[in-house]
């Protein structure tokens, strides 16, 4: 059987906008000859849709769509993704199978997520139909867990609709779950996934399609819109090679950058450049996503900024070929303490006065965007975001937290990949030791334990939700992860006022891990 496979790009909320393109698609010669075209889950409205789900408007145009496919698809046969009120259940998230002007059949989805659960209720799961001579299971990603427990009948083709979300470790989980499904059904398999970003959600693509030896027919790229036809009876397969997750999660926080901008109609970008790896790195994601002309860079040295650290930032506008100004705080900084003088007295300096240069330096981001229309790149990564390591309303503020799903040490390996041919970020960088540069010879490390070591224990209890216990037997000194563990304990309250964040991990702060905060 000859299937057209079809990995786009999906607008969310739109479904008039997503017509044009599935139209397009199936008056594609490829999709024309082939027996059947297949979609993503959630085609038609995007995903994740939340609570605009719930308003009848959004249904009752997803159904117009849906009508006009149909009216369309004579001598055809395709399966799309979309939220159906079904008589005799409700609102569910389905995937249609329609063919020769006619709904042949609705697969709704049986394991929903928490969010969907506000909405949706609970379908049926996956479903065996009957197509060309050939038994089909058509399901979504979630549901294919039903295949293992033999209640339907063995089928010959495996159809899995997944708008799977990105992060560093679903490629290779979703390559090997495929497999594991073929091999234990002995049955052909397409798997079919959206890309794009939707906020802090990012779609990477990569569908593929396996015969039923488990040898791979095709394999899509990732974070690119791609379609092709495929015949499941090839005995002919070629080997892949694995993704390397640091270029996946490049890609995927180009990608986001391009989308957020793009679906909230913005175009020119700013951020604060302290000379540092982190802004160094957000400002390099930023021109190769929107371009030099559309990033802007605020150098705000203060009375504490090392004369490196400006050269550093100036060179790295220089190499990206983008604008900046240099707008010194200390005069602000000084004008804020005299006006405070009556308030704090002769108290001594202390944390205090280290978040006020903080707080100037966002404000003066916050108030270049207002003037020329910029979005503000917040530059905290996770390190940082977990141990609470930032200033309120200051580096914390920001539209969009580019890295702040990549801890420290992953900053560093994602810089050494973007300088692999030819120096983007300035060695001097990457080798000098971190500082936030708010008192005199500061260094990250008299606040944090060494990062490889701090990355390490964040790791195993933020990914691999260790406790205490669990992390000081992998060999860890007690005290030093009691205090990280009390530190992103504490700071849960900062992390909730964050900018939304591009997930690229399997535990984001904010989407995947919730925890109390009091």
């Amino acid at each position: 059987m000859n299937i057209h496979i079809v990995q786009h790009n999906i607008a969310t909320n739109n479904p008039e906008e997503n017509l044009k393109w599935i139209l397009d698609e199936l008056d594609s010669p490829e999709s024309k000859s082939a027996l059947l075209t297949v979609f993503p889950a959630c085609t038609v409205c995007g995903s994740p849709l939340y609570g605009s789900v719930a308003y009848t408007d959004i249904q009752k145009r997803a159904q117009a769509v849906l009508q006009e496919l149909i009216a369309q698809s004579e001598h055809r046969a395709f399966l799309i993704g979309m939220p159906l009120q079904l008589q005799d259940r409700g609102l569910c998230n389905t995937i249609v199978f329609v063919q020769n002007c006619a709904i042949r059949a609705i697969v709704s989805k049986k394991y929903l997520s928490p969010d969907e659960q506000k909405y949706f209720v609970r379908g049926e799961g996956v479903q065996l139909i009957q197509f060309q001579e050939q038994r089909i299971a058509i399901g979504f990603y979630e549901d294919l867990k039903e295949l293992s427990k033999h209640n339907i009948e063995q089928p010959d083709i495996v159809i899995c609709c997944g708008c799977n979300v990105f992060d560093y470790n679903r490629p290779y989980r979703t390559r090997y779950r495929m497999r594991k499904i073929v091999e234990n059904l002995n049955s052909s398999l397409v798997y079919v996934n959206r890309i794009g970003g939707e906020g802090s959600y990012l779609f990477a693509g990569g569908s593929l399609a396996l015969n039923a030896a488990g040898g791979l027919l095709a394999q899509f790229p990732y974070f690119e819109s791609w379609s092709q036809s495929v015949d499941m009876q090839l005995l002919e397969v070629f080997d892949d090679e694995k993704p390397e997750a640091v270029d996946l999660v490049h890609k995927a926080l180009l990608m986001g950058l391009r989308e957020y901008f793009e679906k909230n109609n913005q175009h020119r970008a700013v951020l604060g450049l302290s000379g540092g790896i982190d802004s160094a790195l957000v400002c390099a994601l930023a021109v190769e996503a929107l371009g030099p002309e559309n990033v802007h860079g605020l150098l705000m040295p203060s009375q504490y900024s090392t004369d490196h650290s400006v050269k550093d930032a100036e060179d790295l506008a220089h190499n990206l070929g983008i604008s900046y100004d240099i707008v010194p705080i200390k005069p602000m900084f000084d004008a804020f303490k005299q006006a405070l003088t009556p308030v704090f007295g002769d108290r001594a300096e202390d944390v205090t006065e280290e978040n006020l240069q903080a707080r100037i330096r966002g404000t003066l981001v916050m108030s270049y965007a207002n003037k020329f229309g910029a979005l503000a790149l917040n530059t905290t990564n996770k390190s940082e975001a977990a141990m609470g390591y930032g200033t309120l309303y200051g580096d914390s503020c920001g539209s969009l937290g580019v890295i702040a799903d990549l801890y420290k040490t992953e900053v560093y390996e994602l810089s050494n990949h973007i300088n692999r041919e030819r120096e983007i970020i300035p060695q001097h960088t990457i080798d000098k030791a971190p500082s936030a540069e708010l008192r005199p010879n500061q260094k990250d490390t008299d606040s944090l334990p060494d990062y490889e070591v701090l990355d390490a224990i964040l790791n195993l209890h933020i990914e691999e939700q260790l406790c205490l216990d669990e992390i000081v037997a992998e060999g860890y000194d007690e005290e030093v992860v009691k205090e990280v563990l009390r530190k992103v304990r504490i700071n849960e309250w900062k992390r909730l006022q964050f900018a939304p964040i591009l997930k690229v991990s399997p535990m984001s702060f904010g989407l995947d891990r919730r925890v109390p905060i009091s």
